[in-house]
Order: C-alpha cells, then structure tokens, then sequence
C-alpha cells in the first residue's frame, strides 16, 4: 500500500482522489489533501484523509508519494519540499519545468534524497516512444496544438484573434517550447512533458491553432530519428467543469500511481 498525498483539489484533484478511492489507482492510500482554499473542502469527508490548506500540516504526514494537481506556483512552492519530507513527487502542472532552474534545483533535489519526479503522460501520448528514440540520435519533435475557442477564453489568444467571430482554424504561435512557456504559461504542460522526453525544450518545435471546427483538443506530434518516424494523433475530451484540461488527465495520474504497485507494468 503506497499512501498518497494529493495536492489541489479542482478538476483533476477532485478525479484523481476518486480514482483512488475506487480502487482504480492500485494499492494506493489517500492519506492527506492540500488546498488554497479550505472551502474547497466544505462538505468532503474521506475516512483516513486529512483535509487542510495547511502546508505544514500536510508535509507533517508521512506520504510514498504527492501528486500535484494544483499549477505551475504549486511545482515551485511543494516539489523539494515534498521531496527533501521522502515522498517521490507526481507532476501534472509540468509546464512550470521550462522554468531550467527551477527543473535544475528539484532534479537536484531528488537525487540527494533518493527519490523521484515522476511526469505522466497525462493529455499526451507516446512519450515512452519518445524517450526511448532520444537514445538517439532524435533529429526532430514537433508539437500541433489545436483547441476549440472555448479553451482559449482568458488567455492570450485574445490578443491575437477575436474568438468571437473566428470561423477556421488560424495559428496562433510557432515557435519552440520555450517561447510557447512564456506566450501561454496556461497551456504549456504538453509541449514539457514532449520537451523533457526528446530533444529539450529549445529544439521542440510547437504550433498553436484555434480551431472552431473542432469540439476536442487535439495534440499531434512527429518525431523522426535514428528509429523511424511516429505520427502521433491525440484528441481529448475536454473535461466539462475546466475546457482547458481533459478526462485523461486524472486517468494518466491513476494508471502512474497503480504503476507503482503492479507486478506488470506496460509502457
């Protein structure tokens, strides 16, 4: 039994705590949540699990491993800390790694104590493809991005195109994942997980499209290398309660926990 402490409790902490207490996410324990808000809470009873928008109190249980759930200002205030408190520490707000030394310090961080940054593939796919072709030689990684103009709705992308009249699907950013971290803080956390497992965050190249011909969010990636090439197709249901993350999120979080206790572990 692996006990878990879940950071954030919003659209894919709430999903992610219900996976575990219903047994999808193997022999896993939710032991503790942190929040912001404490009314985020009202009304939440989970036997065994201690409720609180206290850090100390949160890191004064003892967790296998924290999964954060909660944005980029979450990585940076929790992930040496749970770390440097011996839990491995699950990221699903990856974007917040383009930050290099912010990534520099938390690797660090886990090496010194013996414990891991475990990244999920969450709204991607084929990233144990990717890391495996980056053995290398990996020549190239490109990123697609498409999403609906609901998704785009109090981001950047307003500047750019007026999402009320927008009619065909009109790019919006080219360039690499860097440069995409900085445009769209918001919507960065493929284009990492891509970064981290291939050719880094400078050599990914990323296009962004608004696109209102399309009700899901679609990823698309191609790699080429030493191993071939993969074309890689992804189009997620957006998760009704936040546009702009997907039902597979939470899925990918559960799969990588029950990962940790399976006998057979695939991918």
């Amino acid at each position: 039994m692996i006990r878990v402490g879940l950071i954030g409790y919003g659209t894919a902490g709430r999903d992610v705590a219900d996976a575990i207490l219903a047994g999808r996410a193997g022999d896993s324990e939710l032991t503790s949540i942190l929040v912001r808000n404490a009314g985020k809470l009202d009304g939440l009873d989970i036997e065994g699990c201690q409720l609180t928008d206290s850090a100390a109190q949160f890191f004064a249980r003892q967790h296998d491993v924290v999964v954060e759930t909660a944005g980029h200002d979450a990585v940076r205030l929790y992930a040496q800390k749970a770390l440097e408190h011996g839990s491995d520490f699950m990221v699903v707000s990856v974007g917040a790694f383009c930050d290099q030394g912010l990534l520099d310090r938390v690797t660090a961080t886990a090496r010194a104590h013996g414990r891991r940054v475990l990244i999920p593939s969450a709204a991607i796919a084929g990233l144990d493809r990717i890391a495996a072709a980056a053995q290398g030689p990996l020549a190239s990684v490109t990123l697609t991005t498409r999403k609906p103009v609901k998704a785009w709705r109090g981001t950047f992308a307003e500047e750019v195109v007026d999402l009320e009249t927008v009619s065909q699907p009109t790019l919006i950013f080219e360039g690499n994942a860097r440069e995409s971290s900085r445009v769209f803080p918001e919507s960065v956390n493929v284009s990492a997980a891509l970064s981290l497992a291939g050719v880094g965050f400078e050599s990914t190249r990323v296009r962004v499209l608004v696109d209102p011909t399309i009700e899901k969010n679609v990823h698309e990636v191609a790699a080429e290398g030493l191993f071939g090439e993969v074309r890689i197709d992804v189009r997620n249901t957006p998760s009704p309660n936040n546009p702009k993350t997907g039902h597979i999120v939470a899925m990918s979080v559960s799969q990588s926990l029950k990962n940790l206790t399976s006998p057979l572990v695939i991918g």
